[in-house]
């Protein structure tokens, strides 16, 4: 789009656009409880995710069991728990969570001014569906890629390719936003831009550390250069 640095922009799900840990920890206890397990804090799975929700049940259950996460993964056990931990995640979804501020009304002037959205996140297409649906997100996206879309997931540089390639646009016209260490290595490994945002989830570590090109506190960074834009308030 000719006067706006960026054709592409790649947003990260879990604590860029939405805030959704609440309501996974709530399905996190449901399942825990329902095998006879302790429950977890919030500050524990916010910690835990970034590498999808299995890998996040897995940490859970390696905590609370008292053993190795390859432990968990490799227990007879472990299928029938994420089974049960699926539908409680699919009940929950979109119960607790909510888009950060500022982030429906970027989205909707950054489509009207032509550029190209996507989501790329290590959640599971079932759930990332269920969560964009619940806030009304998915006719905003272009694209959206999942932890399960492609064979490879973050920090694979694989969908930012699909992406780059889908839409015709050069690397350099390209932008990913994110909130996490996986996020910045996603942009490093594809060779595009990153700006990481202060708030979401990055495992219990400051995100300058991961030497982002930008940090940013809001989405409002993203107007730079847009036409037109005048920051609206949402209801």
């Amino acid at each position: 789009m000719k006067g706006y640095p960026y054709d592409l922009i790649l947003f990260d799900l879990d604590g860029t656009l939405i805030e959704t840990a609440p309501e996974i920890a709530d399905a996190v206890n449901d399942t825990l409880v329902a095998f006879d397990r302790a429950a977890v804090t919030q500050q524990q799975v916010n910690d835990w995710i970034g590498h999808g929700t299995r890998e996040l049940l897995v940490q859970a259950l390696a905590f609370v069991d008292g053993i190795d996460a390859r432990a968990v993964r490799e227990s007879p056990t472990f299928p029938s728990i994420e089974a049960v931990f699926g539908l409680h995640y699919e009940q929950r979804c979109g119960t607790r969570s909510r888009p950060y501020p500022g982030v429906v009304l970027m989205l909707q002037a950054l489509k009207a001014a032509g550029v190209k959205l996507a989501v790329v996140t290590n959640k599971e297409d079932r759930y990332t569906q269920v969560v964009l649906d619940a806030h009304h997100l998915t006719p905003l996206f272009h694209r959206v890629i999942s932890g399960d879309t492609l064979a490879v997931k973050k920090p694979h540089p694989a969908a930012v390719d699909d992406c780059l390639m889908r839409f015709g646009i050069a690397r350099e016209r390209a932008l990913f936003v994110g909130d996490s260490s996986i996020d910045v290595a996603t942009a490093r490994n594809a060779g595009i831009a990153v700006w990481a945002l202060t708030y979401g989830y990055n495992m219990g570590q400051p995100i300058e550390d991961s030497r982002p090109n930008r940090v940013i506190s809001d989405f409002s960074a993203l107007a730079a250069l847009l036409p037109a834009y005048a920051s609206p308030t949402e209801d």
